[in-house]
């Protein structure tokens, strides 16, 4: 297997090609909550970068739920945002998410010419390890904040790269080496690499409903599947 690793979305379609899996990150939040939400039986998730587009893609399926957020909050006019906690069974069962968010969207368009793209993140970390050891070519897209680094995507990326090169995986690039030594040991680590990023801090700034989506995105195998989108 090789694997390489984006510190930050590259343009739609860039990461990867036919051939290649490709595994999106957005520990805060946007792919822990997609992986609650097909969990819970949504029937799908269409990414857009723009939330017009996203609001247009309601007028062709009514039934579609509109979700995500800018900076953090809900979009006038969407019917759910970026927390786990809105997307219950009750809620997201056999509708398909059509989603925009301000980085999360972002990772899943670069990886959008790959034979699959996984969602990635602490809460289904060990599901997700076992999805992909089968590949033969990887490419791990983090997310991050606005185009810049974001340390709790790299430290899962790091996770994940760590555990496939135990298994015989070859590192490809700069990147990759990089976040591998970022890896936390266990679940402690985890929460702790979340908890302490500059992102979980804005978050939690904007009120306690924020703070208690932190709380989650840092735990570990909450979700014993993996998903693609």
């Amino acid at each position: 297997m090789i694997v390489r690793v984006s510190l930050t979305p590259p343009a739609p379609g860039a990461a990867g090609e036919p051939g290649w899996i490709g595994v999106a990150i957005d520990v805060l939040r946007a792919t822990t909550t997609l992986t609650v939400a097909l969990s819970n039986g949504a029937a799908g998730v269409v990414p857009y970068g723009d939330t017009a587009e996203a609001l247009r893609h309601r007028e062709r399926d009514p039934r579609a739920l509109v979700c995500g957020e800018r900076e953090g909050r809900i979009v006038v006019g969407f019917d759910r945002g970026n927390s786990p906690f809105e997307f219950g069974r009750d809620v997201v069962e056999g509708r398909t998410l059509a989603f925009a968010s301000t980085n999360g969207s972002r990772a899943l368009l670069a990886l959008e010419r790959c034979d699959a793209r996984w969602l990635g993140s602490f809460v289904n970390a060990s599901a997700l390890l076992l999805a992909v050891r089968g590949a033969a070519k990887l490419h791990i897209v983090c997310a991050g904040k606005l185009g810049r680094f974001a340390l709790e995507d790299a430290a899962f990326a790091g996770w994940l790269c760590a555990a496939l090169e135990r298994d015989g995986a070859t590192l490809d690039g700069g990147a990759a080496r990089l976040v591998a030594p970022l890896a936390p040991a266990n679940a402690e680590e985890a929460r702790a690499r979340v908890e302490g990023a500059s992102h979980a801090r804005y978050l939690g700034a904007l009120g306690p409903e924020f703070a208690r989506d932190v709380a989650f995105c840092a735990t570990m195998d909450a979700v014993d599947a993996a998903y693609f989108v």
